[in-house]
């Protein structure tokens, strides 16, 4: 295929010259004269004047996930993900709105299983396996809500880390 020669732009003769600014180019600015270039900015429109495409979001549709609840001393975040280990959708007790020391409790936990599992189960998750790690206030209750949501829980596995005597612990802090 051969290439088609650029056409060199050429300006308008009543234009003025690109490295001369001009008072009247220099004042529309000042007034908010580059309302065209703005407004083609904001619809997605490049210089050119083409339509920019967005990225088409792929639907998932999956049947069957891990749902992965860290429970901390000061909140309880629920991830929901596919069986490779690709995130789906999460919530946890802060983004429920829980604020302070009440993103510890076991209810904020449970809020927390049942927004995840809502927005899971509107992407057509029907079976879960459930891993708990930590060792916070809500983790139980966390599990209780994933079972009320409606799904069947095929697996209960808890990571939580166990230490084995590892590392020296720092000295004692004396108040």
């Amino acid at each position: 295929m051969a290439e088609e020669p650029k056409k060199p732009s050429v300006a308008p003769a009543d234009a003025p010259a690109k490295d001369a600014p001009s008072a009247t180019t220099e004042g529309a600015a000042a007034e908010g004269g580059d309302d065209a270039q703005a407004s083609n900015r904001a619809s997605g429109e490049d210089e050119a004047g083409a339509k920019k495409r967005k990225k088409k979001s792929k639907k998932h549709s999956l049947t069957e996930a891990m749902v992965t609840v860290q429970a901390s001393y000061n909140n309880t975040i629920v991830t929901v993900t596919e069986m490779n280990g690709n995130v789906v959708c999460w919530a946890s007790s802060g983004s429920c709105g829980f604020k302070g020391t009440r993103k510890a409790t076991p209810y904020a936990a449970s809020v927390a299983a049942e927004t995840a599992l809502t927005k899971a189960k509107a992407l057509g998750v029907e079976r879960v396996h459930v891993s708990v790690k930590g060792t916070g206030s809500g983790r139980d209750q966390a599990v209780r809500a994933v079972s009320a949501s409606g799904v069947s829980i095929e697996t209960i596995s808890d990571k939580t880390a166990i230490a084995h005597n590892g590392c020296r612990p720092r000295k004692a802090r004396r108040v």
